[in-house]
């Protein structure tokens, strides 16, 4: 192939790629028209020339900016029909709407389909209600414990087994005290001497007495009766059980050594198991029910005594201690108890369903009913929770209506449009950024 034909087929590809390269050209530009048509919404004529052209709603009479995919924000239609990019209508934005971003107006149809239901924000006083199971047992607190003031030999004893039942005063044990007949002996034989310095050495041979663990009804017998008194009784100091018995008949018992251990019943101790998440809600002080399996239609009054500072590492529990007042003993150490914390708030405090709060996690919203068939998501500050109801303490006003049910769909669809509408703005934005250059 010679020069000149070369030039020739170098020019007519060259001429090709030209054309091909316009027709290119001249189809994105018509493409560019059409989108730009069908993306700018037409100006909104009057009210009273819309209805003839569909951008006034025939249901609510609304006027409609206009139609766009939620799917696709930024295309703008001017009539309403089939999303072209997704299989469903178009949704219709309202004149009405544009300064409530957040907010949806929902129709009373609609709203009847969904299920909506409203509650009012009251403010009052809170009530809550919480129980634990406890086991019974002992005051510590009112124990007594009988022991030997001096040695000796247990001649006679009254009660012979543990957890027997004692009342106040009554006889317990016959000891034999040798060391103290001695002193007796002592004493009645100064009381019989005459002369000087007699009445000094009775009083210390008396004192004698007393400091070897005789008590004063004890030294009054032998100085009323003249006779060596070589046994005595002891007695109950208080009412309650025998827990313990350190004694019996024949034994010899050293001074000092414990024979009796007597528990009261007048009040008992009651310690519940109280969850970490609930241990802020008792007070020591608190009055409190308790009510037991065995007798049911009975109920004990009681407060809390402590909130014992140890954390069951196993259950994750604290253990209350319970003061009961028990009438007639009849709660018995080891039985179960049903303890009724429940406190009532001093001061008014606002409140809705606890249905009414969607949790999101780091949020805690509520759906607020406004006129005009609008919601409002409004983010709220919780308190406790009893009975049904949560305590709002930041976020809401007393009178405010709130969603109880359909709530998830409000705020689903209160969400999307929030979204939609900071989509849109953003290219309204850089198109009137590019008009004012």
């Amino acid at each position: 192939m010679n020069s000149r034909t070369r030039i020739i087929v170098l020019v007519a590809i060259c001429a090709a790629g030209a054309a091909g390269y316009g027709t290119y050209w001249l189809g994105m530009q018509r493409g560019q028209q059409l989108a730009d048509t069908s993306a700018v919404a037409p100006a909104v004529p009057a009210a009273d020339k819309l209805r003839g052209t569909g951008r006034i709603d025939p249901q609510t009479g609304r006027k409609v900016l206009y139609w766009h995919d939620p799917m696709v924000p930024g295309q703008k239609f001017d009539k309403p029909g089939k999303s072209p990019f997704m299989d469903m209508q178009l949704v219709p934005v309202f004149a009405d709407d544009g300064n409530d971003a957040g907010s949806v107006a929902i129709s009373p149809r609609v709203q009847q389909n969904l299920g909506v239901r409203t509650a009012e924000v009251t403010a009052g006083t809170m009530t809550q209600k919480f129980e634990a199971i406890g086991s019974v047992a002992y005051n510590d607190r009112d124990v007594a414990v009988v022991a030997a003031r001096t040695g000796g030999y247990v001649e006679r004893l009254y009660v012979r087994a543990p957890l027997d039942p004692v009342r106040k005063g009554q006889p317990l044990a016959e000891i034999y005290a040798p060391e103290w007949v001695a002193m007796q002996e002592e004493y009645l034989s100064v009381r019989r001497m005459q002369g000087q310095g007699t009445e000094a050495m009775a009083a210390a041979a008396r004192q004698r007495m007393l400091l070897a663990g005789m008590n004063d009804e004890q030294v009054r017998l032998v100085e009323s009766t003249g006779k060596v008194q070589p046994r005595f009784t002891l007695t109950a100091p208080t009412g309650g059980v025998i827990t313990e018995l350190g004694a019996r008949e024949g034994s010899t018992v050293m001074a000092g050594a414990m024979l009796f251990r007597i528990n009261g019943l007048g009040s008992v101790w009651v310690y519940a198991e109280i969850p970490e998440s609930r241990a802020a809600l008792i007070r020591p002080g608190n009055s409190v029910e308790a009510r037991t399996p065995s007798l049911p239609e009975r109920v004990f009054k009681g407060r809390v005594a402590a909130i014992l500072p140890e954390v069951n590492a196993a259950t994750r529990t604290l253990k209350a201690r319970v003061e009961i007042v028990n009438a007639g003993g009849l709660l018995t150490p080891g039985m179960f108890a049903s303890i009724d914390f429940t406190q009532s708030s001093k001061a008014d405090v606002l409140s809705v369903p606890s249905e009414a709060v969607i949790q999101t996690g780091e949020r805690k919203v509520v759906i607020v009913a406004q006129e005009g068939g609008k919601f409002q998501p409004v983010d709220v500050e919780t308190g406790a929770e009893a009975d049904g109801r949560t305590v709002i303490r930041k976020g809401l006003t007393a009178g405010q209506q709130v969603v109880v049910s359909g709530q998830f769909l409000i705020d689903s669809e209160s969400s999307l449009k929030a979204t939609t509408t900071r989509m849109s703005d953003a290219p309204a934005a850089t198109e009137a950024k590019g008009m004012g250059k």
